[in-house]
């Protein structure tokens, strides 16, 4: 969308991003899948998913491409439920041996991925990565790797060049 917007950061923005639009499409939802199944697997990562509500669309196309049983989803709340298990982790077990991808939609300050790789970190989950399917190059990128920590890759699939590349602020 073109046309000042407020991010989930606070920022103004002339121009929106709204990857779920393209991600709640067959094709692109099946091509996505592929393209993050195959990243986790290149990582040694046994599950996928990340904050909710941008990685939920990522991480079930991640497991409905990858071949056989070998990958796994997940979301991580922004907050802890007050009933049930009241876990901060939602989806299947993920065991001490398993590293797991951290996935995004759209990236600009960083500030719900890093809130997400910190909340694995304190849940004991170990990371692989992760992967944002557009960073929209405002910082966000440089603060994700920061959370990672240990020299562990941060990639975009796209950046906002890719998909806007005649905008007004270059």
């Amino acid at each position: 969308m073109i046309g000042e917007v407020t991010l989930s950061s606070g920022r103004t923005a002339q121009y929106y991003v709204d990857a779920r639009r393209m991600l709640l499409l067959a094709e692109p939802f099946r091509a996505t899948g592929a393209l993050v199944a195959d990243e986790a697997a290149r990582l040694g990562a046994s599950a996928v998913g990340g904050p909710v509500m941008g990685a939920i669309p990522i991480a079930c196309a991640a497991i409905g491409a990858a071949p056989g049983d070998t990958l796994k989803a997940f979301f991580v709340r922004k907050e802890r439920k007050e009933h049930g298990l009241q876990r901060w982790i939602e989806g299947p077990e993920i065991n001490p041996d398993e590293r797991v991808l951290v996935v995004e939609d759209t990236v600009t300050t960083g500030g719900s991925f890093v809130e997400a790789i910190e909340r694995l970190k304190e849940e004991g989950i170990a990371l692989a990565g992760a992967l944002a399917i557009v960073d929209r190059l405002a910082g966000g990128g440089e603060a994700i790797e920061h959370a990672l920590g240990d020299g562990l890759p941060y990639r975009a699939l796209f950046t906002i060049d890719d998909v806007y590349p005649e905008r007004p602020d270059r």
